[in-house]
């Protein structure tokens, strides 16, 4: 296995505490959605997060008309993704918080400079920059090297497609066997995997021990190398992966 020296982070629900407030914002903008198409079905915030965690909105809105039978114009879609993009930007700039125990790891790394460190996500690249810049992360990655899949590809896309993680790699410079991945959702971990980057799966951000485990297994049959619930948890994944 080649040596290890690029670390890609996911963003929401990763470092960052964000998914349960952009689901807030989606559930609102979906719902006027199906109600002008007439659907009467209805979503919170949870109901979305259940479905499509991992996803951004342009992801969640191509779901919501395939399980609805509606078809929205390109313009129409891109209309809601900059709608919620302003809706969620403005909820993190007040409401964000690190995930549990990620700062001093992220500081331990930082100050140890073994490891290259990178975002790697779904969202708007302005929602990832205003998140880590209100918990006071974006000190530990170089500006260029926060990726979106939703912003930095010529053509818009979310996990699992790899496209992002391997758009990555090229940016740094990084072979996919050179890195190693954190990601908390099966789309995240699938996208990773799919780009041949070993995995670490965190469900530390879901609530209570039995969502926990339930998300482990979901993240390992899409193939997380090793689990972990706590941040204090990652050297140890990180020799696991190393000594594999």
């Amino acid at each position: 296995m080649p040596k290890i020296t690029q670390l890609l982070f996911d963003c929401d629900n990763t470092l960052v505490l964000s998914e349960e407030l952009a689901f807030e914002a989606c559930a609102e903008l979906s719902n006027e959605m199906l109600a002008k198409h007439n659907i009467a079905d209805r979503y919170s915030g949870p109901d979305l997060m259940t479905t499509f965690v991992g996803q951004n909105f342009r992801g969640v809105v191509t779901g919501l008309q395939q399980k609805h039978g509606f078809k929205l114009s390109d313009s129409e879609v891109d209309e809601y993704v900059s709608r919620e993009l302003g809706k969620v930007i403005e909820t993190l700039e007040a409401k964000a918080e690190p995930c549990v125990g990620v700062m001093p790891v992220l500081e331990q790394l930082d100050k140890s400079k073994k490891y290259g460190m990178a975002v790697v996500s779904s969202s708007a690249l302005s929602r990832v920059q205003a998140s880590v810049k209100k918990v006071g992360q974006d000190k530990f990655f170089p500006k260029d090297h926060i990726f979106s899949a939703a912003t930095s590809l010529p053509v818009p896309t979310t996990k699992p497609d790899p496209a992002i993680y391997l758009h990555a790699c090229k940016v740094i410079g990084k072979e996919p066997g050179e890195c190693v991945a954190v990601e908390d959702s099966r789309s995240g971990t699938l996208s990773a995997v799919r780009a041949g980057i070993p995995t670490v799966g965190y469900v530390g951000s879901y609530g209570g021990v039995i969502k926990q485990k339930e998300m482990a297994e979901v993240l390992k049959e899409a193939g997380a190398k090793v689990m972990m619930d706590d941040w204090s948890q990652f050297m140890d994944c990180m020799a696991q992966i190393e000594a594999a």
